[in-house]
């Protein structure tokens, strides 16, 4: 899986998503964008995206609980990190996607790759 929030932002599109208000601190919202399953999270006033899926088994990551930076998968207690992708815990050894997240004007806008 690939890390977006590593490419320059020159070369990256910006899709509006929601107002950030939507998203209370400790909360998260599910996305569908060009057919990618995004959650994102607002941890302590900051904004993350990743993939919703664990590399482990395709499950569903996003319902999982939160421990610090952390995502644990709900199924099998994979953990990656919110800020990067990173799988941190097996039985997940492949990184999930990570997208920029950026507020405009209070709505939350994710960074993809220009087409």
């Amino acid at each position: 899986m690939f890390n977006y929030i590593q490419i320059p932002g020159a070369d990256l599109e910006f899709v509006e998503i929601a107002p950030a208000k939507e998203i209370p601190n400790g909360e998260r919202m599910f996305v569908e964008v060009d057919g990618m399953q995004i959650v994102i999270f607002n941890i302590a006033g900051e904004y993350f995206a990743i993939g919703d899926v664990c590399t482990h088994d395709d499950g569903p990551l996003g319902d999982g609980k939160i421990e610090g930076d952390e995502v644990i998968c709900p199924r099998h207690g994979a953990r990656f990190n919110i800020r990067t992708g990173a799988a941190t815990m097996l039985p997940a050894a492949v990184d999930i996607p990570a997208y920029p997240v950026r507020v405009r004007a209070g709505m939350i806008e994710i960074g993809l790759p220009k087409e």
